[in-house]
């Protein structure tokens, strides 16, 4: 009897395991892969716009865009 309940925990728990592993990897989808910033600055370098750059790296434009930093103003403030 205490064989059968110490195998149904570990039962439990494994399967507990593999549904959080199943569940974290939408984590990996495309859609969440971060853009090689190496790779913009080097096609930007090359004069190729933010569109053109997210289209040759199948990411969006504002993936893109966060390589760049953000934006500051340039000259003297308010």
């Amino acid at each position: 009897m205490r064989k059968l309940s110490s195998l149904t925990i570990a039962a439990g728990l494994g399967i507990t395991g593999l549904l959080c592993g199943i569940s974290g990897c939408s984590m990996f989808s495309p859609n969440n892969v971060p853009v090689d910033c190496n790779a913009v600055k080097n096609q930007e370098q090359a004069g190729d716009t933010d569109a053109k750059i997210a289209t040759d790296l199948g990411a969006s434009v504002d993936q893109v865009a966060a390589c760049h930093g953000p934006k500051t103003a340039v000259g003297p403030q308010d």
